[in-house]
């Protein structure tokens, strides 16, 4: 994620943990290499940027269809809802001999769009949607990074972003 926005003038949003803020990581345990790696990096950058483990719940479901499902319970929740707080959804869909991968990838992509915007709760699309294990591997941890960690980091933006747009009250950011 590269932020080129002080490059063409926009302001850019400033970063705050905002008092509060509670996060639910839902990972699929479909591989489950990847999906712990971008779960456990979630997890730590949270807990880096200030996030009591109290605050942080985290959820397992099959797969990445699944996804959608436990973030639309999630944001439904008061917790979540409104600014107070966010989902990151984790998962791998590595590519195989059929086009399965593309459908998935689609409609979970589409679902979790769907949920955010319906419920004003931030929901993460930190789902890998790679062509080979090895390239789940370079964004697991690996010479990309780790796309669980940049989802938490996203999320912890968007409930502040949220919650600017959400308490008029509140100075400009």
């Amino acid at each position: 994620m590269s932020d080129n926005s002080t490059k063409k003038g926009i302001k850019p949003t400033k970063i705050s943990l905002s008092e509060g803020a509670r996060f639910a990581v839902v990972a699929a345990r479909w591989n489950a290499e990847i999906t712990d790696a971008l779960h456990d990096a979630a997890v730590e950058t949270l807990q880096g940027q200030g996030v009591p483990d109290n605050f942080i719940e985290t959820y397992r479901v099959p797969g990445a269809f699944e996804l959608p499902a436990a973030a639309a319970a999630l944001s439904r929740q008061d917790r979540y809802a409104n600014g107070a707080g966010a989902v990151i959804c984790l998962g791998a869909v590595i590519k195989g001999d059929t086009e399965h991968d593309r459908f998935i990838n689609q409609s979970v992509a589409e679902a979790l769009q769907r949920i955010a915007a319906e419920h004003l709760t931030p929901v993460m699309f930190g789902v890998l949607t790679c062509n080979t294990m090895e390239q789940a591997r370079e964004r697991a941890g690996g010479v990309h990074g780790n796309k669980g960690a940049e989802a938490a980091l996203a999320a912890i933006e968007m409930v502040s972003v949220l919650r600017s747009i959400c308490s008029p009250s509140q100075p400009d950011q």
